[in-house]
């Protein structure tokens, strides 16, 4: 009897301990709602100058000249290259400035002198026009093959040549093998600048003799028209021709004749006297550093919807920690570029702020400001 009013009360005890227990459990409490805050914006950017441009000859020819060097300040309008073939284009727009600077001065007594210089220009036409017929245009332009294609072979035997140099360069001087090995490289090399001097010279024959037939019908039509708009005496009508003659020769310049577009500083010239190049050649890079943008490179579909043009940000070049900037959104792409499986935007930056630091190009970070309501 005893062993059961024992059990009974151990087993009285454990529920308790039970109870007691599931009452001392922790109850699950609702985690408090998160405060909506705005996202902050962050994004990589480029510095770039205000202004910028690569400059490029619009026509083929051989530079004649190169004005500038990296680092200097150029004006609007500053020369800074021009091509060997571009006297066509400057005899034009002189033309063109003269007559333009005739019906501005409305001269009197100038038709004599005109109907001299039409007459002129005539004789000095026929006698170009005479020498480019005469001129075996085919003949000439398969020796410029032939010349480019020497060039190669000289270019091939110069490399030969500084093989077999290479082989013995380290021998005495008075090594015969070396001697002879160090001859024939400077043959290959003479060889090769005779070569392209051959080529240049047969370039000349051809182009020299067409620019100048253009150049001479270009002055006798110039000549005419002189003359022509000479026997009524200028007005309103004649000011607009010839001003509009005188843009459209100095855009044919332009193809030849590069010129600063804008006040600024030469970033890089890619390009030297001598040298024939094309459209395809990058000549001359100007700059204007007054001032700074900066583009970004990873602004998502998701980001551009939170910001706006004239939105405040500050930025931070990557290269530069104890730097910090103020700018505002000057533009916001409406365009996309999809990178990978992202939709990206470009947003242009003005920045407020400069320092001598500051180089084209550096990578930056920018944080976008929360707009602040009225």
């Amino acid at each position: 009897m005893k062993k059961n009013i024992l059990s009974f009360v151990t087993l009285i005890a454990i529920l308790a301990l039970l109870l007691a227990a599931c009452g001392n459990a922790p109850q699950a409490t609702p985690a408090p709602a998160e405060v909506g805050t705005p996202d902050e914006v962050i994004a990589e950017g480029r510095l770039e100058p205000v202004r910028a441009t690569n400059l490029s000859f619009q026509v083929r020819g051989v530079v004649a000249q190169v004005l500038v060097k990296a680092g200097d300040i150029v004006s609007e309008g500053d020369v800074l290259a021009r091509l060997a073939n571009a006297g066509a284009a400057e005899a034009q727009l002189a033309l063109a400035q003269n007559a333009y600077d005739l019906l501005i001065r409305n001269a009197s007594g100038e038709r004599a002198r005109l109907w001299q210089a039409y007459m002129e220009a005539q004789v000095i036409r026929a006698q170009a026009e005479k020498k480019w017929e005469d001129l075996n245009v085919t003949a000439i332009e398969d020796r410029i093959e032939d010349a480019q294609a020497e060039i190669e072979d000289r270019k091939a035997d110069l490399e030969d040549a500084q093989k077999e140099f290479d082989k013995y360069k380290d021998l005495d001087q008075d090594n015969s093998k070396r001697k002879n090995a160090e001859d024939d490289l400077e043959q290959a090399q003479e060889d090769l600048n005779q070569a392209k001097r051959d080529f240049e010279k047969d370039m000349r024959s051809r182009d020299t003799v067409r620019a100048a037939y253009e150049a001479a019908l270009a002055a006798e039509s110039e000549a005419k028209y002189q003359y022509e708009i000479s026997l009524d005496g200028p007005n309103a009508d004649q000011l607009v021709i010839a001003k509009t003659n005188l843009d459209a020769a100095n855009d044919a310049l332009s193809n030849y004749v590069l010129a600063a577009p804008f006040a600024g500083v030469v970033a890089d010239v890619n390009v030297k006297a001598g040298e024939q190049i094309g459209m395809e050649t990058r000549a001359v890079s100007i700059a204007d550093f007054s001032a700074w943008v900066v583009e970004t490179t990873d602004i998502t579909e998701l980001e551009v919807v939170k910001l706006v043009e004239g939105q405040k940000v500050t930025i931070r070049p990557d290269a530069l920690s104890d730097l910090q900037l103020k700018g505002s959104v000057i533009e916001i792409s409406k365009a996309y570029t999809q990178l990978g499986g992202d939709i990206l935007y470009t947003v242009r930056i003005r920045v407020d702020e400069t320092d001598s630091r500051l180089r084209w190009g550096m990578t930056v970070e920018i944080v976008f400001l929360e707009q602040v309501s009225d």
